[in-house]
């Protein structure tokens, strides 16, 4: 029994004992993630998992930090495996990730990680496939057959990546698990056709923002395809009530600000559009007191009950 108890205990730490390699692709590709509880070992008392995506700062630690805190506080770090995946990015410029030997190097710039980018060192890759690879592991009945639900939840440039990643990913259906979706205060959101609640400029409707130009995943889909699968996949829109000043990342362009004025705005405006001209059935949830701070957002007692279903 307590060798069974040492097996299952939470792991909490930002220490190498709480972090795993993830092999990519077909070859010795690898991406690291922190991890409340082992991917490779049987774990009957997990009933749900929790991936929680970093914002741009690649700071899968704090994340993780995040992650676990949030457990705790929903009584339910015992029975759900935590896992924050990083992101690495070395670009010699404004990224300066220390890589390990054969781990992806992820784009941070540009067409980069959060919008579904092929990496700099494989372009067989793309940054989708590294959630797509989790899904798969967290779904394997052998080691978690108790597990009901995944949730897969980011903030900021994280949440930008989950937007996108709902959409576009090909496993959702596969799994023989429940898949729900939480997008927090991203900057900017592909829209599925021309509208936008704001004037519009060159590039508007270019991805990531939009349709045309699609990269990594989404270029494989038809527009039709994207169209239904952003609106039958379960999100929340999970939205700081005073997300409202251009701090963080905020994305300027004039492409985003077709989107609305700030975070909050144009998260209400996205899913308000989704729901009424595609018909789906988005949640969306204002969090009181929170601007753009994923601590703030993800320990919410509004937040709870969602991201631990």
């Amino acid at each position: 029994m307590l060798a069974l108890a040492g097996i299952l205990a939470a792991c909490t730490t930002v220490t190498p004992d709480c972090t795993e390699w993830v092999r990519l692709g077909s070859g010795q590709a690898r991406s690291m993630v922190y991890r409340s509880h082992s991917l490779e070992k049987p774990n009957p008392r997990i009933k749900r998992a929790l991936i929680v995506v970093h914002g741009q700062g690649r700071n899968a630690d704090g994340y993780f930090r995040t992650g676990v805190a949030a457990a705790f506080l929903a009584g339910a770090l015992d029975d759900t495996i935590v896992i924050s995946p990083r992101f690495a990015s070395k670009n010699g410029n404004s990224c300066k990730d220390d890589l390990s030997k054969d781990e992806v190097n992820w784009r941070c710039s540009g067409d980069s990680w959060r919008s579904g980018a092929t990496s700099v060192n494989d372009p067989k890759l793309t940054s989708y496939d590294f959630t797509d690879e989790l899904l798969r592991k967290l779904a394997r009945k052998n080691l978690f057959p108790n597990l009901k639900v995944i949730v897969v939840s980011g903030h900021s440039a994280g949440g930008q990546y989950v937007s996108r990643y709902a959409m576009s990913t090909g496993v959702h259906e596969k799994l023989g698990v429940e898949v729900r979706y939480v997008v927090s205060n991203p900057s900017s959101y592909a829209y599925l056709d021309s509208s936008r609640p704001a004037a519009t400029c060159d590039g508007f409707d270019n991805w990531p923002y939009g349709m045309q130009d699609r990269k990594g995943h989404a270029a494989g889909l038809s527009e039709e395809q994207l169209k239904k699968q952003a609106a039958s996949r379960p999100v929340t829109f999970l939205l700081g009530e005073l997300d409202t000043l251009p701090l963080a990342g905020f994305d300027s362009s004039c492409q985003a600000m077709a989107q609305g004025p700030n975070r909050l705005a144009r998260g209400n405006s996205y899913a308000e559009y989704l729901n009424t001209k595609y018909g789906a059935h988005h949640k969306v949830k204002e969090v009181p007191m929170c601007g753009h701070n994923a601590r703030c957002m993800f320990t919410a007692d509004q937040a709870l009950p969602i991201l631990f279903p």
